[in-house]
């Protein structure tokens, strides 16, 4: 089954795997094409092939968080009530939520051939503006769609608690925030525009939020495009999901985007001097048309995503002074941490 290009797998046993798939009927023969998509600290991806199908196999990391094998429980759910509907997203094939097979939560499911542009552009379509135009246009006719989705119909409707959702996000993020001082080392947060975007976001509330199901991480890293043409295939890493206010999706998108208006640092840095791109009033107004959704409280949906991203990747931060994580890393974090709350600052003035 393995041979020397398999490569090394902690915490994966391939044959279990095989057995696991036998006992369902979903190919034969033994496993082969075997890659790590993903590893370390993030939930661990196997990608491989059985009687030529591909498949992805998913599994939380070695090092368990306390949520961990709760997290892969909740995400394989919702993947399997998204099985049916019109929502690109992998198809869960297997899930295992006793963690009867490797000893932890985990779920297999369909592989989507496509391309992660965070990482760069594919050639056949990385030098056409139009393309680039067409990508954000296509990103927000799949968010449409996953808006529309009924979740009570999916028999989603205990998956989250979206009465007061918007409501309890300032004092749930600045609990996390504060989370971080039990660190050693960490001096605490450095974040110029903290109070005054966490005394905004309250004070513009929406009058009518909507209710749905929300990605929660929504943003360029996490999701596939066509290789050839610029058409989202797939959106992945549904960990963060819940039943909430899908605008949240959309100002997550917008707060992230490339172009106009890019943050400073982080990811987007990569499509600087990059024309084409559909600029922020460009999605917001494809999204009302698209989903017929009223959009008139973007900013707010816009400011409460750079406030909560930038809160979580604070942490990562806070955990490099604790020596948890690569301080290199934690400084970038840091560095587009400002920069969202800059963006923030610049739409509550």
């Amino acid at each position: 089954m393995q041979d020397e290009t398999v490569p090394e797998l902690p915490g994966v046993d391939l044959k279990l795997v095989e057995s696991w798939m036998d006992a369902s009927d979903l190919g034969e023969g033994p496993i082969s094409s075997v890659s790590l998509l993903a590893g370390g600290t993030q939930n661990i991806l196997v990608r491989f092939e059985r009687s030529g199908t591909p498949f992805v196999l998913r599994r939380p990391p070695l090092h368990l968080r306390e949520a961990s094998n709760d997290v892969l429980r909740r995400e394989a759910r919702l993947l399997e009530a998204l099985n049916d509907t019109a929502v690109r997203a992998p198809r869960l094939l297997l899930a295992d939520p006793d963690a009867a097979v490797l000893g932890v939560v985990s779920y297999l499911m369909s592989a989507i051939d496509g391309i992660n542009v965070s990482s760069g552009l594919p050639p056949a379509w990385g030098n056409d503006p139009s393309a680039r135009h067409r990508m954000g246009l296509s990103t927000i006719e799949q968010l449409a769609v996953l808006a529309s989705v009924d979740h009570d119909q999916l028999g989603l409707t205990d998956y989250g608690r979206p009465d007061g959702f918007l409501e309890r996000q300032v004092a749930r993020w600045m609990r996390e925030l504060s989370s971080y001082d039990a660190l050693e080392g960490y001096p605490g947060p450095e974040i110029p525009g903290l109070e005054e975007v966490a005394a905004w976001l309250p004070a513009h509330l929406p009058s009518s939020p909507q209710v749905g199901i929300m990605h929660g991480d929504f943003h360029l890293a996490n999701l596939l495009f066509d290789p050839e043409e610029p058409e989202l295939l797939g959106i992945v890493d549904w960990e963060m999901s819940t039943i909430g206010d899908p605008l949240v999706d959309l100002g997550w998108l917008l707060a992230t985007w490339p172009g106009e208006g890019a943050l400073s640092v982080g990811p987007a840095m990569a499509f600087n001097g990059l024309e084409g791109f559909a600029t922020p009033d460009e999605l917001i107004a494809h999204y009302a048309l698209s989903s017929g959704r009223s959009v008139e409280d973007v900013d707010f949906y816009v400011v409460l995503a750079c406030f909560k991203l930038g809160i979580i990747l604070e942490g990562t931060h806070a955990r490099a002074f604790a020596g948890r994580a690569e301080k290199t890393v934690g400084d970038l974090l840091h560095a587009i941490t400002v920069a969202l709350f800059e963006k923030a600052l610049h739409l509550v003035a």
